[in-house]
């Protein structure tokens, strides 16, 4: 039987496809270029030391299987909400829930991070008051949000035009830190030892959760077959090279005391980039960079509301949510609700919750997703279920699927109690709805179960 969000398209609930290659892989580059460049490499080198550029090298590395697995599956299935998309045609409705719940969840908590965490930049070049951030956030919430409403191939165009210039500033940070750095501060390298860099692989993990968001929006990218592969792809490519360059600058520019202890109360530094840019841009550094940080955690704030909005349309469209949020407005054909959902979902997180100290809940589960995702695609292979005919081939199965799997749980048995914890209170969660909500209106099952012995 057909899943029922083909039927649901087949009613007239589909999104225009209006995404061409450069704007799809600069939302997958927005939802990455913000707190993992901005704000997590102080928190990474206090577990690290100088390796935390190794950590986010072996994150990269860590996150290449799924977002193999992913590109193959986004071609099979082009359509709104990535992981639950794939994950429920694998695994049936109960696991499509928690991934959907859980992706959606941890990805708008993202989005709240980086708009709480630019406020650590904005003071250091815009007189307000601490007691302010809070409300310049949420109005800079409320506008990513009405942004999102006016249209996607509008907000697409201003994600481009956003994440081309803070590539272009951290190509300038990078290469200015070049001529001033002090390769001293690399020794010893892994001064928290072994352990310590892959604490930090785990930790800074998150970063790259934005590389396969855009699967979430396949039904709006134009020509999905090569599109999609070539995005998720080429941002990972081109994000790690900019992480490990922009770390590697960050560690020669500071001295490791500022590093780990320059933020609020002598924690971590918030803001690393600008902690050592005074010696950069004719000492217009720290301004500079500020600003930059600011207008990035921005776009990645709008890349993580643009993405996360599809799950719940998604889920909607599958009967487990309610058909509320499969609406698509008449004028701007977006999912109107889905976004206004998640957008209130974003604001409650911003006003009442400490996001810097709870983010590693969010990377936990992205963690755990990122694992499951390889189990999907291990799944798809070996039922042979007639709709499933993807153009592009995750190459190195089934080892890089299981390499994948292992290296995710390795990674997060470094999170801590806390975080694991989380995870399974998100999935607790998750199950209460499909119990309450969902399980009574689907009948479907995943492709495992076409898998004969």
């Amino acid at each position: 039987m057909a899943p029922d969000s083909f039927i649901a398209k087949m009613a007239g609930e589909d999104l225009e496809r209006s995404l061409g290659l450069y704007p799809t892989m600069m939302i997958s580059m927005g939802a990455m270029i913000g707190s993992g460049i901005f704000v997590l490499p102080a928190l990474g080198y206090k577990k690290a030391g100088p390796a935390v550029v190794l950590a986010y090298l072996l994150a990269a590395v860590v996150v290449l299987p799924p977002a193999l697995s992913k590109a193959e599956m986004a071609t099979a299935m082009p359509e709104s909400g990535g992981t639950y998309i794939y994950i429920d045609r694998a695994l049936g409705p109960m696991f499509g829930t928690i991934a959907g719940i859980g992706a959606w969840f941890s990805l708008v908590f993202k989005s709240s991070f980086a708009l709480v965490g630019l406020g650590a930049y904005l003071l250091l070049f815009v007189p307000i008051a601490q007691s302010a951030v809070t409300a310049v956030a949420l109005v800079l919430g409320v506008s990513i949000v009405a942004l999102n409403i006016s249209g996607t191939e509008l907000s697409g165009r201003i994600q481009a035009v956003i994440v081309s210039l803070v590539v272009v500033g951290l190509a300038a940070y990078t290469i200015n830190g070049g001529f001033v750095a002090d390769g001293s501060r690399f020794e010893p390298f892994a001064s928290k030892g072994p352990g310590g860099v892959f604490t930090a692989a785990a930790f800074v993990f998150v970063s790259y959760a934005g590389v396969t968001k855009i699967a979430s929006i396949a039904e709006e990218v134009k020509n999905p077959g090569e599109n999609l592969p070539r995005a998720i792809l080429g941002s990972l490519g081109i994000m790690t090279v900019i992480y490990v360059a922009v770390v590697g600058a960050i560690v020669a520019l500071n001295d490791a005391d500022v590093l780990e202890h320059g933020g609020p109360g002598g924690a971590a530094s918030l803001t690393p980039m600008a902690d050592g840019a005074a010696l950069l841009f004719g000492g217009f550094g720290i301004g500079l960079i500020s600003v930059l940080a600011v207008v990035a955690l921005i776009s990645m704030a709008n890349a993580g509301v643009l993405s996360s909005s599809r799950f719940p349309l998604a889920m909607s469209r599958d009967n487990l949510l309610p058909g509320a949020f499969r609406v698509i407005g008449g004028r701007f054909r977006t999912p109107r609700n889905s976004i206004l959902l998640t957008g209130t979902l974003l604001l409650l997180l911003i006003a009442f919750v400490p996001v810097i100290e709870l983010a590693k809940l969010a990377s936990a589960f992205q963690i755990v997703v990122f694992s499951i995702i390889n189990v999907a695609l291990i799944v798809f292979r070996e039922a042979n279920v007639a709709y499933y005919e993807p153009t592009f081939s995750a190459p190195g199965y089934p080892y890089v699927q299981v390499f994948g799997l292992l290296a995710g749980i390795g990674l997060l048995t470094q999170m801590g109690t806390v975080p694991i914890l989380g995870a399974i209170g998100i999935t607790v969660g998750a199950l209460a709805v499909y119990f309450v909500y969902g399980r009574g209106r689907t009948e479907r099952t995943g492709a495992i179960a076409s898998i004969r012995p």
